[in-house]
């Protein structure tokens, strides 16, 4: 055997050395993986994968939307997903007619207890419970005031602008400031219209939620966010989605490839992760608290509140100076 063929079988049954400095060893799983020729995708009883809205299978790509006005999308996994740690790669393409920011509105990529939901969030349904990774390339916070929780010096973003959100069922997107309420980092990706390919990497190891992308051509993995204490339960389904409304692109998935990651833990960590986890949380962070935008009330709503609340008080202020004329007379009575 030659020295080259070698290294080359030793590289392959080795061991992964994480960012982190884990120890792991990674296996791809198919059944949760969506690659050419997507026979796994479709209606039929032996398929993984639905599809649902405008998504559609080509031979080089799920296509989310077409580069066309109020489209939605999404491809959703059958199987949920009972993987302690794994990681996830996904080659997408972004691309349209439309120059920059007169193009939308983005696609998502989801672990969540819910499926198969049309909604406002990059096609999917709101107060989602999961995670949700955005790849949003409409900056829609310069058209509207500066929610007060999302400003900071220097907080422009350049878009597309990748971020993550954690929710419990809750929370709301909030789609008017770029999700920047409830967003746990993020970062600028410009991969619309380029030439070359463009990947994500999401990895969620021992709690630990890593997002890295692949974007310049020069395969080389750069980090994006990377968030200690994220506990997402078992169980979830994974998919993407994307939507079109005023402004359109082309959103594309070209291959979703999940591996299970097996990190060698000590006792006390094994242990610890082991604790059942019912709702998803990040550590240090007060989900439940998270600034919602409520919805408004109707006109004819707010006009009855008024009359009413005018009549209440009206009723309440009778009612005590008829109390007060009967205990003015009982007290003159006494002194007679």
């Amino acid at each position: 055997m030659s020295p080259v063929l070698f290294v080359s079988l030793l590289l392959l049954v080795a061991p992964c050395r994480g960012d982190a400095g884990y120890d792991m060893d990674e296996f791809l799983k198919r059944e949760y993986s969506l690659t050419k020729p997507y026979q796994g995708v479709g209606s039929s009883s032996s398929s993984h994968w639905d599809l649902m809205g405008t998504a559609m299978i080509t031979p080089e790509h799920v296509r989310l939307t077409p580069d066309l006005q109020s489209r939605l999308g999404a491809v959703w996994s059958r199987i949920p997903c009972f993987l302690r740690d794994w990681e996830m790669k996904v080659q997408f393409k972004i691309h349209g007619q439309g120059k920059k920011n007169l193009n939308g509105d983005g696609m998502a990529l989801w672990l969540t207890k819910e499926r198969m939901q049309n909604g406002p969030v990059f096609g999917n349904m709101n107060r989602f419970t999961g995670l949700g990774i955005f790849v949003d390339t409409y900056p829609n916070e310069d058209k509207n005031e500066v929610h007060p929780s999302c400003y900071s010096p220097g907080s422009q973003r350049v878009f597309p602008y990748i971020s993550a959100m954690v929710a419990n069922g809750s929370q709301l997107y909030d789609h008017d400031h770029d999700g920047r309420p409830t967003e746990l980092g993020g970062c600028t990706a410009l991969v619309r219209n380029v030439n070359h390919d463009t990947f994500l990497l999401i990895r969620y190891m021992q709690n630990r939620l890593t997002v890295m992308m692949d974007i310049d051509g020069k395969q080389d993995w750069r980090e994006c966010l990377d968030v200690p204490g994220v506990r997402l339960p078992k169980g979830y389904y994974f998919g993407a989605s994307s939507a079109t409304g005023d402004l359109s692109d082309n959103h594309d998935l070209i291959s979703l490839r999940l591996y299970q990651l097996t990190v060698h833990r000590t006792p006390e960590e094994e242990e610890r992760d082991l604790e059942e986890i019912t709702l998803p949380s990040v550590d240090n962070m007060p989900l439940w608290n998270a600034v919602e935008k409520q919805d408004g009330m109707s006109g004819v709503t707010l006009f009855f509140t008024i009359l009413f609340s005018i009549i209440g008080i009206f009723v309440l202020v009778v009612v005590a100076v008829v109390l007060y004329g009967r205990w003015k007379e009982k007290s003159r009575k006494r002194f007679y």
